[in-house]
């Protein structure tokens, strides 16, 4: 069952749930913000609700399954013949981590940004990653924030590490400028494999960081299973095998750090790149060759996977496995593959219902050492039989 219901900015709810919506779309994605819309009949009270600063909050089975801010409250249409009533309204909306991405990161989050004694960065030494996170958020939005800045209601809430038994965060050295606060944070959190959200509980919002799960063994997508709704992948070589990264000085003087990797030379060939990163003056703390190692990352692509799955009675999104989860798919050629869940899609109407269907891998190319392995495993078999 789903409840759409329409609050302020404070999370007050400004009427009655929304009755009669035709089509509901929601995307819950990994680490950013999620679109959503709702088309629904344009009478008054409804539309009454639907104004610049409000929020939408979609409720499935009793739990908030989405909620945030709307981006384009009115798409209002009329016509005669084909809706001659009040007409239709569409309405867009994002998810609450929306409202993180619209700041940067001030040097000094308690001055404002043209203030004379704003210093060159913020610097972070050896903090563990999701204290990082957490204070990125607090400093720049949230409750320690300047006044003007502050999300209404945002407070911090868990954290990883501080359960019994839990794995502890890694410890990093980072600095950070003026920069888009959504990106720091996907830059961090990525050192660590970890997951982070804006969750609504009440009228409070809580900003969550959290390690995503191993469902390798239990969460299992194939076409044997019924699961399994599409599947792509595809071999390039690699953009970078060779990272040259320059730091603090000039000329000669300059300090420069190189990373490498010799597994893709040696498979492919040499493809080198300079990367400025002025805001580490020397490599003492292994900030220029994590600059390095962080753009061979993204510039070895020799697969891409794509895989979409669709939810059965045995394994459900949202209670079997989660956004971040590591999950088992099923591939030709009796090969398997694990990846990470990066979004996971709700279409809804009051003719067919519910679905969910979940996206595995990612556009972007995968660097898993075992993934790579297995689909350049599968191109090969696949390669033997087109030879036959």
């Amino acid at each position: 069952m789903i409840q759409l219901l329409i609050t302020d900015r404070n999370m007050v709810v400004q009427g009655d749930p929304v009755d009669g919506w035709t089509a509901l779309d929601v995307e819950l994605r990994f680490n950013e913000p999620g679109p959503g819309s709702v088309r629904m009949p344009a009478r008054p009270e409804v539309m009454a609700q639907l104004r610049p600063g409000n929020r939408l909050v979609v409720i499935r089975n009793g739990a908030i399954w989405a909620a945030g801010p709307l981006e384009a409250p009115q798409d209002y249409t009329w016509d005669l013949d084909s809706a001659p009533g009040p007409g239709t309204v569409s309405v867009h909306f994002a998810g609450d981590l929306a409202l993180i991405a619209g700041r940067v990161t001030y040097p000094d989050p308690a001055l404002p940004a043209g203030d004379p004694g704003q210093p060159a960065y913020r610097a972070y030494p050896d903090r563990d990653t999701a204290a990082i996170l957490r204070d990125l958020v607090s400093t720049n939005c949230g409750p320690t924030a300047l006044a003007e800045r502050r999300i209404p209601g945002l407070d911090l809430g868990t954290r990883p590490g501080s359960a019994a038994g839990a794995r502890a965060p890694s410890v990093v050295t980072w600095r950070t400028r003026f920069q888009p606060l959504a990106e720091a944070l996907r830059e961090v959190a990525a050192m660590d494999g970890l997951g982070f959200r804006v969750r609504q509980e009440g009228r409070g919002l809580f900003f969550d960081v959290y390690e995503p799960e191993d469902r390798t063994a239990t969460a299992r997508f194939s076409r044997a299973l019924g699961n399994l709704r599409s599947l792509h992948f595809r071999r390039s070589a690699p953009l970078l095998t060779h990272a040259i990264v320059g730091g603090g000085g000039e000329g000669a003087d300059r300090i420069i750090a190189e990373a490498e990797d010799v597994a893709a030379e040696n498979e492919w060939y040499r493809v080198e790149q300079f990367l400025d990163s002025r805001g580490a003056e020397d490599d003492s703390q292994g900030e220029l060759t994590r600059a390095g190692k962080a753009a061979l990352a993204e510039g070895a692509q020799p697969v891409r996977l794509v895989t979409t799955t669709v939810d059965t009675e045995d394994l459900r999104a949202g209670r079997d496995y989660s956004l971040g989860d590591r999950v088992t798919v099923a591939l030709p050629e009796g090969l398997e593959v694990t990846d990470v869940v990066r979004a996971i899609h709700l279409r809804a109407t009051p003719d067919e219902g519910e679905r969910v269907t979940s996206l595995v891998g990612s556009p972007e190319s995968t660097t898993d050492t075992r993934s790579v392995h297995l689909i350049r495993e599968l191109g090969r078999r696949l390669g033997r039989l087109e030879a036959r």
